[in-house]
């Protein structure tokens, strides 16, 4: 059975969670494990995006933890968003300063930049929602911005791809490797099928499994996401953040 040491996509107050940093640390380590992350929504997600302000207390918290636990390890991380149609994603060096790692996800509730943007991005996958006959051509492109931001940036993991937007899992996967970046999957996102894992393994891709915890009582929930994986025939091999046998 896999076993997972980490959880690295958890929210806190700092977003929209409803725990705080510590919160979240003292979950995860009541369940067994070593090391969480902290990665609240990214600076241009409407309404729920982390301040920028916020993020120097962010790392003194992080830090301060760190001091306090040494058998247990917190990471700062953001979930970013694609912002453009040409890769670029919503942090800037400032911001990068803080950070240990760098997640990315599409979300349909984020400041982009340029109509351009809004019209590809949202009006295009709207549209392929009641037209069949722009689906996949509108998958293609969310695939193609998805590997220019992945290739653009450095990004240690894919949130819920496919979740809020379709991609084509094989080409992401593809272009994941060759940049280093794994894939999640989401254990509150119902998108994932075995199909989907067992296509994007084929091309030697890495997963990671994560809660995308909003409550700190979800974090290190993992189950029906563990159970998905087995059932596509992962081995902590392919699982960045599974014990290793």
């Amino acid at each position: 059975m896999i076993k997972l040491f980490a959880d690295y996509h958890t929210h806190t107050i700092y977003s929209h969670g409803t725990g705080t940093i510590l919160d979240n640390v003292m979950a995860a380590r009541k369940k067994g494990l070593k090391e969480i992350a902290i990665t609240d929504h990214g600076l241009r997600h409407f309404t729920y995006g982390v301040k920028r302000e916020k993020l120097k207390r962010m790392r003194e918290e992080v830090d301060s933890i760190n001091e306090r636990f040494q058998d247990f390890k917190v990471l700062l991380g953001m979930e970013c968003n694609i912002i453009s149609r040409d890769g670029t994603i919503d942090i800037d060096d400032g911001a990068m300063a803080y950070m240990d790692m760098v997640l990315l996800g599409y979300h349909m509730l984020v400041r982009l930049k340029g109509i351009s943007s809004y019209f590809h991005i949202y009006g295009k996958n709207y549209v392929s929602r009641i037209s069949k006959a722009l689906e996949e051509e509108i998958r293609q492109q969310n695939t193609d911005i998805m590997i220019k931001a992945i290739t653009k940036n450095k990004i240690d993991i894919i949130t819920h791809p496919g979740a809020r937007i379709s991609m084509d899992t094989g080409r992401l996967a593809e272009a994941a490797v060759k940049v280093n970046t794994a894939l999640e999957i989401n254990s509150k996102s119902n998108i994932m099928t075995v199909d989907y894992l067992k296509a994007a393994a084929n091309h030697g891709v890495k997963f990671v499994i994560n809660s995308d915890a909003h409550k700190p009582e979800d974090v290190g929930n993992f189950g029906n996401a563990i159970e998905l994986a087995e059932l596509a025939g992962l081995t902590s091999d392919n699982i960045i953040n599974a014990v290793k046998e």
